[in-house]
């Protein structure tokens, strides 16, 4: 197998959230070296519309049109890539920026997703305090919510329920807590927190990815949250929950996907880099992600 180049593609929208520090992770995960870590090239900046903090009336969302209109030219970015045969590092932003890049995957064919998250991100707009797209995308993402962006081009859903695995997600007291609409109740694979300490990392891993290696599918997307990691040692993040991942435990499940062959691309979000005051978070965040990324081939 030859190895399929990295463009790394700068997304720092936060649309689904707020200007508070995320839309600097871009910058910071560049500066602590991680394209030369992976000798990956630069695919472009995409910057996103003006930020309002004004929930729309209709959707009940924080910048509706504004993250459809995102979506779109993010997609047509990631399109670009994976045309020219490479394998596109999308550099957030918030979740929000998720549904871009499933949009570009939805052009091509049937995908799956990897949704490797401390939250499961599945509320409604009813229920979600301030609006934010990012704790609702992969609700949005499966086709629950406001047409206007869950059909955004005509093609609702982005990513079918059977085809996602939700990874390391450990919000669902909370979640209920706060009434969001319930992932358990969906066909969506579920992976969470408690799943993976009672059968180990490399079994957690190694069961999302033989299940996004469906023949059925083209190919699988990894979406990456950075409060997913342990609270401890990932504090950079503005919505913060005890517990999570290791550093090491992410580098296993990375290179498990990688390691398949079937992932085609991957976002990573959240981390806040004014949160990281001097910058040791953001280095060993690009460690972590050139130890999982780096052994990918086609």
């Amino acid at each position: 197998m030859t190895k399929t180049p990295f463009f790394i593609i700068e997304a720092p929208s936060v649309l689904g959230l707020f200007p508070k520090g995320v839309e600097r992770l871009p910058e910071a995960l560049l500066e602590a070296g991680l394209a030369d870590r992976l000798d990956a090239r630069l695919g472009g900046r995409i910057e996103p519309p003006p930020y309002s903090s004004e929930r729309d009336p209709d959707t009940l969302l924080l910048n509706p049109h504004a993250i459809v209109a995102y979506s779109i030219a993010l997609a047509d970015a990631v399109g670009t890539v994976l045309d020219e045969g490479g394998f596109p590092i999308v550099l957030g932003g918030d979740c929000s920026i998720v549904l871009g890049n499933l949009l570009a995957l939805r052009r091509r064919g049937r995908y799956g997703l990897l949704f490797i998250d401390g939250h499961a991100d599945f509320y409604q707009p009813e229920a979600e305090p301030a609006g934010e797209a990012a704790s609702m995308d992969l609700a949005l993402a499966t086709g629950r919510g406001p047409r206007m962006v869950t059909n955004i081009e005509g093609k609702a859903p982005l990513m079918r329920d059977e085809d996602v695995v939700a990874f390391g997600r450990r919000d669902a007291a909370e979640a209920e807590q706060h009434g969001s609409q319930r992932i358990e109740h969906t066909s969506i694979e579920m992976i969470d927190l408690v799943s993976v300490r009672a059968i180990g990392i490399d079994a957690a891993a190694a069961c999302a990815v033989r299940h996004l290696s469906r023949p059925s599918l083209d190919g699988f997307w990894i979406h990456l949250d950075a409060d997913v990691l342990d609270d401890a040692i990932m504090p950079a993040v503005d919505y913060r929950i005890p517990n999570g991942l290791s550093w090491n435990e992410l580098a296993t499940t990375l290179r498990t996907s990688i390691g398949s062959g079937r992932a085609v691309g991957i976002d990573v979000t959240i981390f806040n880099p004014r949160l990281d005051k001097d910058g040791t978070i953001a280095r060993t965040f690009v460690e972590v992600l050139a130890a999982g990324l780096a052994g990918h081939a086609r």
